[in-house]
């Protein structure tokens, strides 16, 4: 037996084989027994020698203890992953609303396909308004399911996927990402800021009379609303403060958003050139009635009731659906502060602001030049592109322009083959007759046939097409029943802008508004039926006593 000892205070006794091991003692100087001493009580083997036997028990305890600890635990199982698919009670009622109108008895007069169309169309509508899936996709579903039932050939189903205002639609958020890109965005809100921001409404009222000053230059709605109001807006709500999804789009940007929008509907009725479709009504009209309406007989009859419509309807959407900043005294000198901080304009602000004056100037002059609002906004995303002031990867990121030319498209689609296969001349026909056999005066049967043709563009996604299936029948009607027919044509062709507002895809303006994504598209519909009250009672209050006032009537 062989012994090791350290400084006499601890000492190991183990067997040798061979020739005993001798180490030399440490240095009296190093003295471990302080040390050794301290340890727990668990380390007391250290401190006398213990048998062999004792020791390897010891040990293969430790052994097991140590491989019991370090065996793994039982595995724990994962947790599940969250359903990523429909929403099924909305995807529900929206499939159900499509059977139960697919099995409803076809009415006489209407052919088979039509009425299958409108089962989809409203099913659609349904899954829009619920959302099962995002608005894009549920529109692919509508389009499938025409399709797969054989109502719409494929080419069909997809044809407005060729129509210039989806596309108008995407190219504005193109033209957004490079304006707040660049940082012109926000030089310009600055300025709007520093001139009229000691108040929101201060600064909602200079939005709206910005926009209404350029309508009758602009002849697109959309153009104006993508090209020059969105960016604007959206860099207004950013410099103040309120961002989509992190809780502060009440701040600003959802008061503002929706004002611009209902706002942008009343401009576009002031004026003849104010929007795309306004010529039509005027060109059904004069087919109709055989009386021209000129720029200056719309401007005269639309300018007092559509002044107090600017005036009354964002002070009203301020009290009912209120930023929660109202004043702020000091923004106007801390926008100035940012403006010196920003210094002067780069390279890319400056090719920014030029192109988009190109593409405002082709929009202005383009009928001249036989270049259309479409075709100005692609030469002026080109630019953008061939500079670098946004690129393509930039294009492909922006999941809202793509979405919304998606379900637009799918819509005016739908919308059209419902004109095309002879459902809309069907209701049309079907209305006046029933409104002719009331035996009321000429001013009930107007009444109503305002109302059912304002509230029946729920079944449109584009002006011009409810003008085209629905204006000449009701403008014939209405003055078979003794309406005066220049005030009836003026009527409702004004009429043909307000329903536009009803919903995000009755306007060109609304799919880009509502895609900026700061109002629920509950908040939408719902503010967009009172204010489509508010529109009526106010042009044909103050409106028909201006007219009577004018002689129109």
């Amino acid at each position: 037996m062989a012994s090791l000892a350290l400084s006499g205070s601890c000492s190991l006794a183990f067997p040798l084989k061979s020739r005993s091991l001798s180490l030399p003692r440490p240095p009296s100087s190093l003295n471990l027994t302080k040390p050794l001493r301290s340890l727990d009580s668990r380390f007391s083997l250290l401190k006398s020698p213990l048998p062999v036997a004792s020791l390897n028990r010891r040990s293969s305890t430790l052994v097991k203890a140590s491989s019991a600890a370090a065996s793994p635990s039982p595995p724990v199982a994962p947790a599940p992953v969250p359903w990523q698919g429909a929403a099924i009670k909305p995807l529900i009622a929206s499939i159900a609303t499509g059977l139960i109108l697919w099995f409803v008895p076809v009415p006489e007069g209407v052919t088979r396909n039509a009425w299958q169309l409108l089962a989809i169309f409203l099913a659609t509508i349904v899954g829009i308004i619920t959302q099962p899936l995002p608005l894009g996709a549920v529109a692919l579903l509508g389009l499938g399911a025409s399709v797969l039932t054989k109502t719409l050939t494929f080419t069909a189903a997809f044809s407005a996927f060729g129509d210039p205002i989806p596309w108008l639609i995407a190219l504005a958020f193109f033209f957004a990402r490079g304006f707040i890109k660049t940082g012109l965005g926000n030089r310009v809100a600055y300025q709007f800021v520093r001139l009229f921001g000691s108040s929101s409404l201060g600064l909602g009222y200079s939005l709206v009379f910005s926009e209404a000053l350029l309508a009758p230059a602009i002849p697109s709605v959309s153009a104006r609303a993508g090209g020059i109001f969105l960016p604007l807006v959206k860099s207004l709500c950013v410099a103040c403060g309120s961002n989509v999804g992190d809780g502060t789009e009440h701040r600003l940007g959802s008061w503002l958003m929706l004002t611009c929008f209902q706002t942008s509907v009343i401009s576009s009725s002031m004026f003849l050139t104010a929007m795309a479709a306004n010529p039509l009504s005027a060109n059904l009209a004069f087919n109709t009635i055989k009386q021209t309406i000129g720029w200056t007989d719309w401007a005269k009859a639309a300018i007092v009731p559509g002044l107090v419509s600017l005036i009354v309807v964002p002070f009203l959407l301020y009290l009912i659906y209120p930023p929660t900043v109202k004043s702020s005294p000091d923004a106007p000198k801390l926008a100035q502060e940012k403006l010196d901080k920003m210094g002067p304009m780069s390279k890319n602000e400056l090719i920014m602001a030029a192109t988009l004056f190109l593409t405002v100037g082709l929009w202005i002059f383009g009928a001249k030049l036989s270049v259309d609002a479409v075709t100005a906004a692609i030469l002026g995303l080109s630019v953008l592109l061939v500079t670098g002031v946004v690129t393509w990867k930039e294009c492909l990121a922006e999941s809202v322009a793509w979405d919304t030319l998606t379900w637009f498209a799918a819509l005016i689609a739908m919308a059209g083959y419902l004109n095309k296969y002879g459902l809309i001349e069907w209701f049309s026909q079907t209305v006046v007759k029933f409104v002719g056999g009331l035996g009321l005066s000429w001013q009930l049967s107007f009444g109503i046939l305002v109302l059912l043709y304002f509230y029946t563009h729920y079944f449109f996604a584009s002006g011009a097409a409810h003008i085209g299936a629905m204006f000449t029948a009701f403008l014939s009607v209405s003055t078979a029943l003794g309406t005066p027919p220049y005030f009836a044509a003026l009527v409702l062709a004004f009429l043909s802008n307000l329903m536009g507002g009803l919903t995000h895809y009755g306007i060109g303006s609304a799919p880009i508004f509502y895609g900026a994504n700061y109002v629920p598209l509950a908040k939408w519909w719902g503010y967009g039926f009172l204010i489509s009250i508010v529109n009526i009672l106010i042009w044909l209050g103050v409106g028909g006593a201006w007219w009577k006032f004018i002689g129109l009537w």
